[in-house]
């Protein structure tokens, strides 16, 4: 029986992973679940299912929330007072490290965005398998997460990076020519930067294949996403950034490939089902028999390959000079994009507008100065060398006030010339 905690329990990949332990109970049980706290009424449904011991909350606010959503839902479950035992309940923006870092056996990190690296580093740290769902704490984090990590206790949930690890299998490090991580291409997919200008946030969210949160899905408009998979890719597998290459494949069937030297490619190939690699995530090094439904080789059907275009979608490029840079340079890459992000779906700025402000402030952090004034902390680049989770979340800091400076900014002079 293995202990399991899940870390952003109420979103997309939270919900299919207690759906996955709740076919295999008999191998599994649940410890604990954290979740922001927005949404009592699902938490209290998957606490009362999965009987965990302990629920974390990212808000104080959101525990009494949580308990008269529990009563109410036993309630509607007709059970009786003895029936309906309470877990412990812990609050506060550090409860989920807290809970990540208690020593399960396993911890399953869904939590969106750079909020998540202070749980893997304490859930590695508490000597837990890391399932890691979560790939913006590993690109901020880097090697802070790669050093901190034992080998094979950081197991990847993304379907890219599962299949790049079931592919690499086939050879050893030495053969590997290139990793080729494989890209949906988007609601977009064959538009040109002009055709994308008056892109809504409805339309960047109809994302052809996968049914995803908003922030991810956006990210999958943009490349953003892939961006951050490249690099995590990296970072997993030690392969150089020039020798990682992404292919648009919209059937979404090929999850990604490895080349090796002798001029093979292996491909791990399944339908669109998140189901598969959480599964893989939650047994790995084994698989789980009928984790998900296998591709149906009675029906005729096509597989498309297509480059990347770089300049229609940039993102990937200029991760790999984040990359390059290492250090601090992708925590502030990711903390601009948050805020590009949430800017975008209040219609304060453009589609095109979130990776060109990206670009903007990490060429800012990357430019050298020779001093650095008080309000400035986080805007220098600091090295790999220097590297430490401080020197990150000042980063972090750092990029979301300067592009909500920026966006700011824009607005102000819209208004002005507005108003001439």
């Amino acid at each position: 029986m293995r202990d399991v905690v899940i870390l952003g329990s109420t979103g997309s990949i939270g919900t299919q992973a207690l759906y996955v332990l709740g076919e295999r109970r008999d191998a599994y049980r649940v410890r604990g679940l954290a979740a922001g706290g927005g949404q009592p009424g699902l938490l209290a449904r998957q606490v009362l299912d999965a009987r965990p011991e302990v629920v974390a909350v990212a808000r104080a606010s959101a525990v009494q929330d949580l308990q008269l959503a529990l009563y109410a839902e036993a309630q509607r479950r007709g059970w009786s007072a003895g029936e309906t035992t309470l877990p412990r309940i812990v609050a506060g923006p550090d409860a989920a490290a807290q809970l990540a870092g208690d020593g399960a056996d396993l911890v399953l990190n869904a939590v969106t965005g750079a909020a998540g690296l202070t749980a893997t580093l304490a859930a590695l740290a508490g000597g837990s398998t890391l399932a890691l769902a979560n790939k913006e704490s590993l690109v901020i984090g880097g090697r802070l997460v790669t050093d901190a990590a034992a080998p094979d206790q950081l197991v990847p949930v993304d379907s890219e990076h599962s299949a790049l690890a079931q592919a690499l299998r086939a050879g050893r490090g030495a053969e590997v020519d290139r990793l080729l991580v494989t890209a949906s291409g988007g609601p977009f997919r064959g538009r040109s930067r002009a055709e994308m200008a008056a892109a809504t946030p409805e339309q960047a969210m109809a994302h052809p294949t996968w049914r995803m949160g908003r922030v991810i899905t956006i990210n999958s408009a943009t490349l953003v996403n892939k961006a951050l998979e490249v690099l995590e890719a990296y970072l997993l597998y030690g392969v150089p950034l020039d020798r990682i290459d992404v292919v648009v494949h919209p059937q979404s069937i090929v999850h990604s490939m490895v080349q090796f030297v002798d001029g093979s490619t292996i491909a791990q190939c399944s339908p669109p089902d998140m189901r598969l690699p959480i599964a893989l995530a939650l047994s790995w090094p084994d698989r789980m028999p009928g984790a998900s439904a296998p591709l149906d080789w009675t029906r005729a059907t096509q597989w498309t390959f297509e480059p990347l275009d770089d300049e229609a979608f940039p993102a990937v490029r200029l991760i790999r000079r984040c990359g390059a840079a290492g250090g601090t340079a992708p925590a502030v890459y990711n903390a601009a994009n948050e805020v590009a992000v949430d800017a975008f779906t209040e219609g304060r700025i453009g589609f095109l507008d979130i990776v060109d402000l990206i670009e903007r402030v990490v060429v800012e952090h990357l430019a050298p100065e020779p001093a650095i004034s008080p309000g400035d902390v986080g805007s220098r680049l600091v090295h790999d060398a220097d590297l430490d989770l401080a020197a990150v979340l000042a980063a972090d800091n750092w990029a979301r006030r300067r592009a909500s400076e920026l966006i700011g900014a824009r607005e102000a002079e819209q208004q002005g010339a507005g108003s001439s």
